[in-house]
């Protein structure tokens, strides 16, 4: 599933497509997945922001679209197959791609997520200057949950998903599987540091196109932080940095990709 780089490089690339363009039409045939977007035929396109893993589409007359990728959705300059949606701009149209049929779409009141009780739930945003030490760790410190399924629950970052968790314990030298609460303020700190590093070093690369290449930037270019993945995707390979062999386990229901020895419990 995208994660927040990926949202995010998704957001930045739509920006000079869509930002002050007028949709004059919205067309797909799944009414029950992309609701109410008729709504939005005739808006012009005012601004567009991330939330978490969410894109959400400022329109004008108070409206907003939010889009959630879901596994294999984006958004292309050009129709595929497995496209969903057509926005047809003044100049143009553009294209959500989405094989697998997980992407969400909604137009609503701008701020009224009543159908989307996810989106109301979401924690503090990661990269964001509000995001504070001092809250993080007291986050932590309340949760018996291991590390890695906290992670993943979005209410300690949103927008943080299965590889970048994973990237991320990894460089903080702290095993997925520790409890929240018995994390060290000293480890807090390197963990809260990592997550950090890690997501804006994967936004400023584009994000991670997999070997299935699902996630591609509108213009169908890959992303580029695979290449410096630790951890993800790599059992049975040596850690770079001790050289002991990649462990791969389920946790939280997610395969969980760690060290042994540098992250040790």
């Amino acid at each position: 599933m995208p994660e927040l780089p990926e949202v995010e490089t998704t957001r930045r690339r739509l920006l000079p497509l869509l930002l002050g363009r007028r949709l004059l039409e919205v067309r797909h045939q799944d009414p029950g997945r992309y609701r109410h977007t008729e709504r939005a035929q005739g808006r012009r396109v005012e601004g567009i922001g991330r939330r978490g893993k969410f894109l959400l589409l400022g329109l004008s007359e108070g409206l907003e679209m939010v889009v959630h990728l879901g596994m294999t959705g984006g958004f292309r300059l050009e129709a595929t197959p497995h496209t969903r949606v057509v926005f047809r701009l003044e100049e143009g149209s553009l294209y959500f791609h989405d094989p697998r049929r997980f992407g969400r779409i909604w137009v609503v009141e701008k701020g009224a997520y009543g159908e989307i009780p996810l989106l109301s739930r979401l924690g503090p945003e990661p990269l964001s200057e509000a995001y504070t030490f001092p809250e993080f760790l007291a986050r932590l410190r309340k949760s018996g949950k291991p590390l890695k399924a906290l992670l993943l629950d979005q209410t300690l970052a949103a927008g943080v998903g299965n590889i970048y968790a994973d990237e991320a314990l990894f460089r903080a030298r702290l095993s997925p599987f520790r409890r929240g609460r018995e994390v060290s303020p000293e480890e807090a700190q390197r963990l809260f540091q990592a997550l950090r590093e890690v997501l804006a070093e994967a936004v400023a690369l584009g994000g991670s196109t997999l070997s299935d290449r699902t996630y591609q930037q509108p213009d169908g270019l890959p992303g580029g932080y695979q290449e410096r993945h630790a951890v993800y995707g790599r059992a049975g390979l040596p850690c770079p940095r001790c050289g002991h062999a990649i462990r791969r386990q389920v946790l939280a229901g997610r395969g969980t990709h760690f060290c042994p020895r540098c992250q040790a419990p």
